[in-house]
């Protein structure tokens, strides 16, 4: 039998069945096995205790609580009938699941959902991982057993079982305060994937720079993080050419490494996870693709201040690393400029030997949601649109003709025709990022010249303002921030 993930109707309730391998001496099998339930659909939720309940006598009923932590639970002698009550906040409040449990089977119960086993036969033993410590201050929703709403169908009736007087005590669901998830922890929500994530999580926490100055190391080593389970850094110095100078440089190694590595040592230490912003900068671009896993190579000083970054978000054991390249959003930016441009009647002469994708902020908060949202296994993803890469001109070309012009308006030059008399920070020639790690977590970007399409026929309802220059500006300086 191969280890299976089964969804339930219960948003983030999982079953995994494996196999159980058994001979003269009893049996075995793997509880928790990190790489492969990662791999079949749980989560990379992070246990940090294990706890052991003992049920001497078949009937034994605990339950229903809905602790703040993710639990896998799983039968070591005996069986258990499992019930679980979404007491979380939302539409599925009060949605119920059952099943019988034994040997070779766990269920994920994520935080908020209430659940509560029955013995089936005497000795019965089952075990739970769950990723935060116990604490007896902690308070938390529970459900009375017998409530009506939930109507679970016990296999042994409640006045014929062992339940402790507070169980007895818990309220119907009609009193049940809802579980609420602590705030997401939003950082650099000025930004275009700040802003982007901010319509996506109208709730979460978003300091401005007056309340809270990311440039000051000790505001930042001030931060509670108790009350955040996710903390997203959208915040960034993302002027490529400024960085090469002194104060730019400076700027660029406060924001893009100093303070990923604070808020890495932070989030692991109050069990947060943590959401970072990468660069196809942190590539010399000599690859025509590049993976997740290509040994960091900057040539530019912004791109250094990345890969720091980059390592530095690694001290975090819960962490998303999503690297992304040539970011549109609202403002000022590249393809919003070629509009204008065009509307005006110009013609630009733009970059044609950098090859890339564009990055939709709208698409890399999406990603980040569904990364987070799904528990994917922690690590670095590459986020952009899919589709055939093209060059900044060749963008320039697709903006062009959904604005009614030719394509030929647009005048390709190279990289160095471009540069000639400007102080040019070095850009990668190649940009282009493998989509396939993302995608198989189940989610699939859109093609770039639809997603193009799309954006640009939003410029004119006021999404997406236009850029004040005159000049094609390149959007890889601002990956989001």
């Amino acid at each position: 039998m191969a280890l299976s993930v089964e969804t339930t109707p219960i948003p983030g309730l999982l079953v995994a069945r494996g196999p159980v391998h058994r001979d003269a001496r009893g049996w075995f099998t793997e509880g928790w096995q990190r790489a492969k339930m990662v791999a079949a659909g749980l989560p990379d939720f992070g246990p940090v205790q294990h706890n052991v309940s003992s049920n001497a006598s078949r009937g034994a009923t605990r339950g229903i609580h809905a602790e703040p932590w993710d639990k896998l639970v799983t039968v070591v002698h005996g069986r258990v009938f499992g019930a679980w009550v979404d007491l979380r906040a939302g539409a599925g409040f009060g949605a119920t699941f059952t099943l019988e449990v034994e040997p070779g089977t766990a269920v994920f119960v994520p935080r908020g959902v209430g659940n509560s086993y029955q013995a089936l036969a005497d000795d019965t033993v089952y075990s739970y991982l769950v990723n935060e410590h116990w604490r007896p201050d902690l308070t938390y929703p529970a459900l009375a057993l017998d409530d009506p709403t939930a109507a679970i169908d016990w296999p042994i009736p409640l006045s014929q079982s062992e339940i402790s007087d507070k169980d007895r005590a818990n309220p119907q669901l009609a009193e049940v305060t809802p579980f609420v998830p602590k705030q997401v922890l939003l950082l650099g929500g000025s930004g275009q994937v700040g802003r982007a994530l901010r319509r996506l999580l109208p709730d979460a926490v978003a300091p401005t720079r007056d309340e809270l100055d990311l440039t000051d190391p000790a505001a930042v080593e001030a931060l509670d993080l108790s009350g955040h389970d996710l903390v997203i850094n959208a915040a960034a110095m993302t002027a490529v050419d400024a960085a090469e100078t002194l104060d730019g440089s400076r700027l660029a190694w406060r924001l893009n490494a100093e303070l990923p590595a604070q808020l890495a040592r932070c989030a692991a230490a109050a069990g947060a996870t943590l959401v970072h912003y990468s660069s196809d900068y942190v590539f010399d671009g000599q690859r025509e693709v590049h993976d997740e896993g290509e040994a960091l190579t900057p040539v530019s000083e912004y791109g250094r201040t990345k890969a720091a970054g980059d390592l530095a978000v690694g001290v975090a054991p819960r962490h998303y690393l999503l690297r992304t390249s040539w970011v549109v959003g609202d403002g000022g930016n590249f393809v919003a400029t070629m509009a204008r441009l065009a509307d005006e009647g110009r013609s630009p002469r733009v970059v044609d030997d950098q090859w890339g994708r564009l990055s939709f902020a709208d698409e890399i908060a999406a990603a980040t949601l569904h990364l987070v949202a799904s528990g994917a296994p922690f690590g670095t993803y590459n986020v952009s649109q899919s589709g055939e890469p093209l060059t900044w001109a060749g963008i320039a070309r697709e903006v062009f003709a959904l604005r009614g012009r030719a394509r030929e308006d647009v005048t390709p030059v190279t990289t160095a025709e471009y540069g000639a008399g400007r102080a040019m920070a070095p850009r990668p020639e190649h940009s282009t990022l493998v989509l396939d790690k993302l995608r198989a977590t189940g989610y699939e970007p859109a093609d770039m010249v639809e997603a193009l399409a799309g954006y640009v026929s939003r410029l004119d309802a006021g999404r997406g303002a236009r850029s004040a220059s005159d000049e094609p500006r390149d959007p890889s300086t601002n990956e989001g921030n």
